[in-house]
């Protein structure tokens, strides 16, 4: 078969991504400090001296830095959007003034 070449995709918006791929990938940063969490354990029991004694801190660790990890992100912008400013010539005249009595008396025309 004969497949396209993958093209990147530009961001023409200055939105974040959307709350979903933001918790996905708050999972996955968060899984993959949990793995390496049980790897620290299970090195743990595998090896001796001062390296069983880091992979131990390691594993007590990094459950905090797993957590503060996790939850960095959806953080505000630094700046802020810029603002909306009416084009006031494309503006349509006002029409006439109620205050200003009618010519028909009132009656429809």
């Amino acid at each position: 078969m004969h497949q396209k070449p993958v093209q990147p995709v530009f961001r023409i918006s200055g939105a974040p991504k959307s709350l979903k791929e933001d918790i996905r990938s708050r999972e996955v940063r968060y899984l993959l400090s949990m793995g390496v969490r049980t790897v620290c354990f299970v090195l743990a029991f595998v090896t001796e001296g001062i390296l069983r004694w880091l992979l131990i801190v390691a594993a007590f660790v990094l459950p905090y830095i797993a957590v503060v990890i996790a939850n960095a992100g959806r953080e505000r912008r630094a700046e802020a959007p810029l603002p909306y400013v009416p084009d006031h010539e494309r503006q349509l005249p006002s029409g006439p003034d109620a205050s200003v009595p009618s010519q028909n008396n009132g009656r429809p025309v």
